[in-house]
Parts: structure tokens; C-alpha cells; sequence
């Protein structure tokens, strides 16, 4: 990969971030706050002021507020903002990127343009079908939910959860179809996930597991078993996949999720171009494999690294131990680390109470923890997976025992 990003430090005369959401906006402040002096632009594709992702789930889709705007000055950190502007494609050799408003000069480029949701098979334009992913996805669905339809979701990840524990909320019906054996069947073991199968039955929500959809008619949804369940609308949560086809042709290099695949600096595979947030990997050395992370920490991290990279004069690595939160029926869910490649797990406390926490260990490491309704255990696992902290197996599953105090 060139150094001539790196060469140029802090003299590069116009940095243009892609993507507005989290890591795009957090990428155009961290350089004004490394004392970035060169002209920033950044571009989103929609026309909205940019905003936060989180709350459309949550406050936004229950209409407990207008919308989640990020509490950036950009005019006063002088930050051009091109809105509804949508990226075309990106031409290295002339360090150009291409839009719908026309060619844009850059002298470092940074991708930051974020995931898009899987649409579900022959369901795009059939009427009240919906995604959640964009400010105006959740107001489309915002008075689906108060006039308290019949509501079945397609998919029990980690989006479905929540957005079927809003839909509860406003008294919705509620039918969550997944094709899997269990919620959660990408992101967690068979054995972790079990006991989440409950929350939905005790929110009053019907989680219909082994459930292929056939199609979608009008007002009912009809599984691959042939039967029927009634639809006021459908929301579609079946996971997402990094927005970047649109760079096709450019000779940036993608890895086999279509991600852009940088290095541990955030570099792409050409000279002067970034990549950063749910649209990129990146190999971590404290896990030993590449990493896709969509996350909202991520969005928030990353941009710091790309920041000092492009103006300072130090090579700064990227290599964050994971973190994310959701909030389902009515349970604080926390994950903080990478569980892959552990060969031991430990429970602490009884998963079917309020409370508990799964721990993960490579050869007695703490490597990734799960935590349910208990903050503190993540807070101190947290500090104990980024010092590479020994655990002691007879300590460490006792729930009343801190954390910390569970090492060997």
C-alpha cells in the first residue's frame, strides 16, 4: 500500500469523507480535532441532516421523539456538508470520486458509507412491506405502529428484537417468523440464545422459528409450510450487507461480504483512500483474523484512527475489542469482544432469571463476554479483555464474586 497519505500528514489540502451516518461524521470532526487544517467535505446520499441510528428503533419509531440528529456545529468547524448526493463510483488514478452531482477532487478519501439491509426475495415493492434503516423508514413505520396493526417480523436478530419489542410496546400484535432454529442464530451459540427464545413468549410476541416465508399477499404473510399469518405490515430484519457495490471498477478490494477490505491502518488497497465503519474490515493482531464489525462502536472508533493517520506523522492500528448494546423486551443486552475462536465458555448466574452473564475464554483469556441486565460485569470485563487478563475457572462463575476480582 502507498505511503503517500501518510506523507502528506496534516498538508493534504481536501479530505472527502462518503457516508454521513456515524463514522462519516465522526471522521470529519476527529480531524478538526487533530487540527486537520485542510477543507473537509462530507457527502450522504440522503437529504436529511446527518443523524444517529440507534434511537430510529427505539424513541423515533415510537414517536417518543422527531428524530436523532447529531449535535455537531459543522459550520463552525468548517465541514462542508453535500446532502443528497449520491456516490457513483471512484476513480483512483485521478483521485476523483464520482456523484450524482458530478465528479468531487479529493486528496484523501475516506469510505464511510455504512451497511444496507438484505431485502427479502420477491417482497420489494409489495405494499407494507418495510426496512428499518433510515430516518424515513422509521416515520413510515411510526403510525403503522400507532394505529397497532398486526405486525409480523421476518428475522429474529438483533434488529427484529427491538423492533418487535417497540411494536409490543405500542400494542401491537406481534409474529416473529425466523428460518432458523433459534433468535440470533448468526450472531450467538444454539445454547447462549436459548434462553431468549422466552422473551419473546413473556412480551406476548409469537416467535415462529423454522419459518421460511413463501410469499406476502395481502394482509397475511404465507410460510414455506403453508400456513397463514395475519399482516397489517411486514418488517423485514434479515441482516445487512456493506453498500459498496457502487464501487465497482474502482480497483478498491473487497473482501467475500462485498466489505472493503483495509488494513490496520484503515487503508485501503489504493493509494489515499480510507476505509472505515460498517463498510470496511480490518484484521485485528488481538484476535488474529479479520474482522467485519457493524456496530455502533465501530462507527464511533474507527474514524480516530483514520483521523491520526491522515495528519499525523505516527502510524496509528486499529485493533478495538468489539462492543455493542441492544435493548430487548425489556432486558439491557451487552457484548463486548470476538467469541469465535474461544474453547471455553462459562456462565455466571441463571439464564433463565433477569440477570446473567456468559464469559469466553482462549486457553483461560477472556476473550468476549455477554452480559444481560448486568452492566458491571461488562464494564470490568471489558478492561479485562484489553489487558489480556487469566481468569480462575472456579472463580469466575460465581455471579456474586466482581469480575475483576475473578482473575488467577
Amino acid at each position: 500500500m502507498s505511503e503517500q497519505t501518510q506523507a502528506q500528514g496534516g498538508s493534504a489540502r481536501r479530505v472527502v469523507v462518503v457516508g454521513a451516518g456515524m463514522a462519516g461524521v465522526q471522521t470529519a470532526v476527529a480531524l478538526r480535532e487533530q487540527g486537520f487544517t485542510g477543507s473537509v467535505t462530507l457527502i450522504g446520499a440522503e437529504p436529511h441532516q446527518p443523524y444517529d441510528r440507534p434511537p430510529l428503533s427505539k424513541a423515533v419509531l415510537l414517536g417518543k421523539a422527531e428524530g436523532s440528529a447529531f449535535d455537531v456545529d459543522f459550520e463552525s468547524l468548517d465541514i462542508e456538508l453535500q446532502l443528497g448526493c449520491e456516490a457513483l463510483g471512484v476513480r483512483p488514478g485521478d483521485h476523483e470520486l464520482d456523484t450524482a452531482e458530478g465528479p468531487v477532487p479529493y486528496d484523501v478519501l475516506v469510505l464511510a458509507t455504512g451497511a444496507e439491509p438484505i431485502r427479502l426475495p420477491g417482497a420489494e415493492g409489495v405494499p407494507g412491506v418495510h426496512l428499518l434503516r433510515t430516518l424515513d423508514d422509521a416515520e413510515r413505520l411510526r403510525p403503522v405502529l400507532a394505529q397497532q396493526h398486526d405486525i409480523v417480523v421476518v428475522g429474529a436478530g438483533w434488529i427484529g428484537a427491538e423492533f418487535a419489542t417497540a411494536a409490543r410496546e405500542a400494542g401491537c400484535a406481534v409474529t416473529v417468523v425466523e428460518a432458523a432454529d433459534r433468535p440470533l442464530a448468526g450472531a450467538l451459540p444454539p445454547e447462549v440464545a436459548a434462553p431468549m427464545v422466552a422473551w419473546y413468549a413473556n412480551s406476548g410476541a409469537d416467535l415462529r422459528t423454522h419459518a421460511r416465508v413463501e410469499r406476502i399477499e395481502a394482509g397475511a404473510v404465507v410460510l414455506d409450510d403453508g400456513s397463514r399469518v395475519p399482516a397489517g405490515a411486514v418488517v423485514v430484519g434479515i441482516g445487512a450487507r456493506p453498500a459498496t457495490e457502487w464501487l465497482a471498477g474502482s480497483g478498491i478490494a473487497l473482501g467475500v461480504h462485498g466489505e472493503v477490505l483495509a488494513d490496520e491502518r484503515l487503508r485501503t488497497s489504493v493509494p489515499d483512500v480510507y476505509a472505515v465503519g460498517d463498510c470496511a474490515s480490518f484484521p485485528s493482531g488481538r484476535y488474529g483474523e479479520r474482522l467485519l464489525v457493524h456496530h455502533w462502536d465501530n462507527a464511533l472508533q474507527g474514524p480516530r484512527t483514520v483521523a491520526a493517520n491522515i495528519v499525523g506523522e505516527t502510524a496509528a492500528v486499529y485493533d478495538p475489542v468489539p462492543y455493542f448494546w441492544s435493548e430487548q423486551f425489556g432486558r439491557f443486552v451487552q457484548y463486548v469482544g470476538h467469541h469465535t475462536s474461544a474453547d471455553t465458555m462459562v456462565w455466571r448466574g441463571d439464564p433463565e432469571g433477569a440477570a446473567w452473564t456468559v464469559c469466553w475464554l482462549r486457553s483461560g483469556r477472556l476473550t468476549a463476554l455477554l452480559a444481560v441486565g448486568r452492566p458491571r460485569d461488562l464494564a470490568q470485563g471489558r478492561r479485562l479483555i484489553e489487558a489480556g487478563a487469566i481468569m480462575d475457572p472456579e472463580l469466575l462463575p460465581d455471579p456474586s464474586r466482581p469480575l475483576k476480582e475473578a482473575t488467577a
